[in-house]
């Protein structure tokens, strides 16, 4: 008896000792360099002057905001502003300021800083002010004076209520940047970025590498990692080597094809998350024939969405029929999609005078997107839709920053992009269709959209604080932009990040951005 006692106590005592190892290697180990593998570089660093997902992916860990998106979610929580309060007009906002809080230069964050990174984008009069700013994020319009009204408490102002407040103070472009390293930089600024973020940027070897170090003294607490590195593999089937041999900690772009044999391997993870994207294929209607909606639809009634979302989406998204994905409020589930019809589309390509077809040109990039894994297929397949109808595309490629530079410029006629959006649909809309977006050369309205009654939607949806009457505006809206077809949207796709097991804790936003903050490696 005493024998088998003594034998149960070892039992407990070694189960005991391994729940000990286990959980302790469930706990955060601090050290270490996390290398991220993604299809493109960063094009600008700087808040202010951004307009690209792969930007946003390094800016959001190194800058803050006045408030911040929760990690899972677009809910709004407080971030450098503890607190705030609006008029019962909504037109005046008071922002309370956290304390102790350091840019990464050493300079202190207040007030100060908050007029100078806010009044930079909207104020001509501001030494540091630029037109790309004041293009970059044309919401910003509806700021009228930002004052300091002491070291931690600033007012802004608006010049008409606008309900997606919030909202815009927690995007990116809304981020605080240090104003003595801005004067000192000036317009280098965006090639040596200084925020209070939980990482502080070290080097950038452009088209290769971004290395970001550990904030020691970031407000929030230190984080885990000694560095970040954010490395440029163009190919996805390049990343997906480094990631299966180890040369990198995770990766995204992940070729549909490839899910299955990832969730096989042990020593690798799948995260998923359900963006807030779509996929679409741009007809520049400021172009003939493109300013004809006739052809814009009958384009699409030409693309079999349904096959080309089997094809290259597989499990991975699912067919579009509005701007915005339908997890968002204010979806209009009741508008019918354009049916793949082939004859229907020659019928209307004949009634705009084109019944002997035209050539045109598809633009794509090389590069992988979240909305779109591989936009050089989606074109060839976009291609040899069309061709049935008789419109003869000729596919042109560029790279991500030159083809970006040449979309917002209005150079193309037909052209694949997407966008991955807050969690209110004003940043959809206003984005992609208001007319205010669609003027060269930072046109993120590739379509170049005008219609009178989608900026009267836009307008009353944006100033009215009641949610319920601003789904009602967007509901008509998707019927306008439907009726019109300046798009044809092609899908909503799910977003996936994908790393070896010892990468742990990255929060993959819903925005489709990464937070390393909390992130360890488990050596």
């Amino acid at each position: 008896m005493k024998k088998i006692i003594f034998q149960l106590m070892v039992h407990v005592f070694l189960v005991g000792l391994l729940g000990s190892w286990v959980l302790a290697g469930d706990k955060p180990r601090p050290g270490g360099t996390m290398i991220i593998a993604r299809s493109a570089d960063s094009t600008y660093l700087d808040p202010a002057r951004f307009l690209d997902n792969e930007s946003a992916m390094v800016i959001e860990n190194i800058f803050d905001g006045l408030v911040r998106y929760a990690n899972h979610s677009t809910a709004v929580e407080p971030a450098l502003a503890e607190k705030w309060e609006r008029s019962p007009d909504n037109l005046e906002w008071i922002f309370h300021l956290r304390s102790g809080v350091r840019f990464h230069d050493g300079s202190d964050f207040n007030a100060r800083a908050v007029e100078f990174s806010f009044l930079r984008k909207i104020d001509p009069e501001h030494p540091y002010f630029s037109e790309d700013f004041q293009r970059m994020d044309t919401a910003w319009e509806v700021v009228s004076r930002v004052k300091a009204l002491d070291e931690k408490t600033v007012r802004v102002t608006l010049n008409r209520p606008y309900a997606p407040f919030l909202d815009l103070l927690a995007r990116h472009s809304s981020f605080i940047v240090s104003p003595l390293a801005v004067e000192k930089l000036g317009d280098e600024f965006y090639r040596h970025p200084v925020g209070t973020g939980p990482f502080v940027f070290q080097d950038w070897e452009q088209g290769k590498r971004i290395t970001l170090s550990r904030n020691p003294d970031y407000w929030r607490g230190r984080p885990y990692l000694d560095q970040v590195v954010f490395l440029v593999m163009p190919d996805n089937r390049d990343r997906l080597l480094a990631l299966k041999t180890g040369s990198v900690h995770c990766m995204d772009g992940i070729n549909p094809e490839d899910v299955q044999d990832l969730t096989r391997r042990p020593d690798l993870e799948l995260d998923y998350v359900t963006g807030l994207n779509v996929g679409y294929l741009a007809m520049n209607t400021s172009r003939h024939p493109w300013s004809n909606p006739l052809v814009r639809q009958a384009v699409n009634h030409s693309i079999n969405k349904q096959a080309l979302v089997r094809l290259l989406f597989r499990d991975l998204g699912e067919p579009a029929r509005n701007p915005i994905p339908p997890t968002m409020w204010g979806y209009n589930h009741q508008i019918r999609d354009w049916e793949h019809d082939p004859e229907k589309a020659g019928l209307l390509l004949a009634q705009a005078g084109l019944e002997k077809g035209f050539a045109t040109t598809i633009w794509t990039t090389r590069t992988a997107r979240p909305y779109m894994p591989d936009p050089e297929r989606t074109a060839r397949v976009i291609q040899a839709n069309l061709d049935v109808v008789g419109i003869r595309a000729e596919i042109r490629t560029f790279d991500w920053s030159e083809y970006l530079a040449r979309l917002y410029n209005g150079e193309h006629d037909l052209a694949l992009l997407g966008w991955i959006g807050t969690g209110d649909p004003d940043n959809f809309f206003y984005n992609l269709f208001d007319a205010r977006n669609a003027v060269p050369p930072r046109a993120s309205n590739i379509s170049f959209f005008e219609d009178s009654r989608a900026q009267e939607l836009m307008a009353l949806a944006r100033e009215d604080m009641d949610m319920e009457i601003r789904a009602g505006y967007y509901r008509e809206l998707q019927e306008v932009i439907h009726r019109k077809a300046p798009w044809v949207p092609l899908a909503y796709a799910r977003q996936v990040l994908a790393r070896r097991s010892e990468a742990r804790d990255i929060v993959y936003h819903p925005t489709g951005v990464h937070r390393y903050y909390q992130a360890w490696l488990d050596r």
